[in-house]
């Protein structure tokens, strides 16, 4: 009874004091019409309840046809090209979700530009630095503070373009590094996915932005989510559709072909999201879902297996967390924490050498103390037990091939190496677990006998641009699906949330 009255009283003063985090009234926040009965559809027929979610994807098209024509759009490719020939940086800043599609954003054009000085010339500034990739990082967002000192710490300069993606349109963080930015001299372009006149009419951290005559705004709305606020779907996918097209044809000019893809990348992005609804493609999404949901059941846990896109494995494992409530990554000095469900690791290499690869880059940390969390106006808390986002704190979570005691316990654990277009086979891995079950997506020749067939047909680009977005829709859909399956979803509503920032005590 006394827990109750205290949780009583926190959510009596959220209500009365935290005003500026009141977000109900967003669109990405709202009940999506077409998934209203997910929960109970996916208990009839797991492919019926993906195919309900697979439908609210096909809100992004008119959006994005939209885009391409704006000039806004048209003005952030032209700064992409001229930010690179005068050898300034292209900064992706973001939080959460978002600042996980910003980290894979710097992957993609690092890989592309590999051994080119351009290569450089990009950086992601994720609110809670790397260390948030894989594991959310408590409160970081509801501070500007914390990402005016981001931006101050990676000295950005009137040479440098700033792309800030906040599916929100509020993230405190993500409009911190945007003040400092612009205070800085660097040219800002904001992405959000919430109409523009609504975040003027009820925030102030929302209006200074938008209305500031430095900082192009470019809004992507596209309705409410799949799964009500979890704008981990949609409105990621649509920053990455987005940003991606834009990265494609500048990089185009810079290579000397001046050619506009707009028209044709959203062609093939429609042509993926219909693949998907597929007959074929359904029964290799239902088989997926219905493994995990039933391992997961059986108290077993999935360990996925990625070299090449073990990047975009880890946002969506990371999401789930917080989402739907189970046990995060923990390092490998935790003993004591539940290990988590749901894990993913490169077989090819150790963690030092599987960080670098996945990243493309050495891993960022933040190293900071007590005194620049006071000084930031940061909460006792934090003050007084900093966390541990350090490089040295980021390496003790082991991605690579040690030995793991937690996973292949029993028969109910799962290995699932992840083959994508025809990448590096890992059919004859030795991983020696309980059982492995191969997950092919896309176009494929090679025969196994435990295997799983997703056939899309990925658009072929710079940057394997289709292949992300892709694994993208795949892995948010089947989760999504799975956690539903299991009960964690009501409707549309998760109704199991780790509510560690305002917005998710709002929710």
């Amino acid at each position: 009874m006394k827990a109750m009255n205290q949780a009583q009283q926190a959510a009596d003063f959220f209500i009365q004091n935290e005003t500026a985090f009141h977000l109900g009234d967003l669109i990405t926040e709202q009940s999506h019409t077409k998934t209203k009965e997910l929960s109970s559809i996916i208990q009839e027929s797991t492919e019926e309840g993906l195919r309900c979610l697979l439908q609210v994807d096909q809100d992004i098209i008119p959006v994005a046809e939209k885009l391409i024509h704006s000039a806004e759009f048209g003005g952030l490719i032209k700064a992409i090209v001229e930010t690179i020939e005068r050898g300034g940086r292209v900064v992706f800043s973001s939080c959460g979700a978002s600042g996980r599609l910003a980290i894979i954003l710097e992957a993609m054009w690092r890989e592309y530009w590999s051994g080119n000085p351009i290569e450089n010339q990009v950086l992601s500034m994720m609110t809670g630095g790397d260390r948030a990739l894989f594991r959310s990082v408590e409160n970081f967002e509801d501070y500007q503070s914390f990402g005016r000192r981001q931006v101050a710490e990676a000295q950005l300069n009137s040479a440098d373009l700033m792309i800030a993606l906040t599916e929100g349109g509020e993230i405190s963080s993500v409009i911190g590094t945007m003040k400092e930015a612009v205070e800085r001299g660097v040219s800002v372009y904001m992405l959000f996915n919430n109409p523009k006149d609504l975040l003027i009419q009820k925030f102030e951290r929302s209006r200074d932005v938008l209305c500031h005559p430095d900082i192009i705004p470019i809004e992507l709305t596209t309705g409410p989510m799949g799964l009500t606020g979890s704008t981990r779907m949609q409105a990621t996918t649509i920053g990455l559709l987005m940003v991606g097209i834009a990265m494609e044809e500048a990089f185009s000019r810079i290579d000397g072909e001046e050619i506009n893809i707009r028209k044709q990348f959203i062609d093939a992005f429609s042509a993926l999201l219909n693949q998907l609804s597929t007959i074929e493609t359904l029964k290799g999404l239902t088989e997926l879902t219905d493994l995990e949901a039933k391992t997961y059941g059986q108290g077993g846990r999935v360990t996925y297996l990625a070299d090449q896109f073990l990047l975009d494995v880890f946002s969506d494992t990371t999401e789930r967390t917080p989402t739907f409530m189970i046990p995060p990554f923990r390092s490998k000095n935790d003993h004591l924490s539940p290990a988590p469900w749901t894990f993913a690791k490169d077989p090819t290499r150790n963690s030092n050498e599987a960080w670098e690869n996945m990243l493309k880059r050495l891993p960022r940390g933040l190293d900071w103390n007590t005194d620049d969390y006071a000084t930031m106006g940061a909460n006792n808390s934090m003050i007084h037990n900093p966390p541990e986002l350090s490089y040295k704190d980021i390496m003790n979570y082991q991605i690579g091939n040690e030995k793991d005691s937690s996973r292949a316990r029993n028969d109910q654990d799962v290995f699932i190496p992840i083959h994508v277009s025809n990448a590096t086979d890992f059919s004859n891995l030795d991983t020696n677990p309980a059982s492995t079950i191969q997950l092919f997506i896309g176009k494929h020749d090679i025969n196994v006998e435990k295997a799983i067939s997703i056939p899309v047909d990925c658009h072929k680009s710079k940057t394997k641009l289709f292949e992300h977005l892709a694994l993208k829709l795949i892995f948010n859909t089947t989760s999504t699906a799975t956690m539903a399956k299991l009960g964690r979803v009501q409707g549309n509503w998760m109704i199991q949330v780790d509510a560690t920032n305002k917005k998710l005590i709002d929710r």
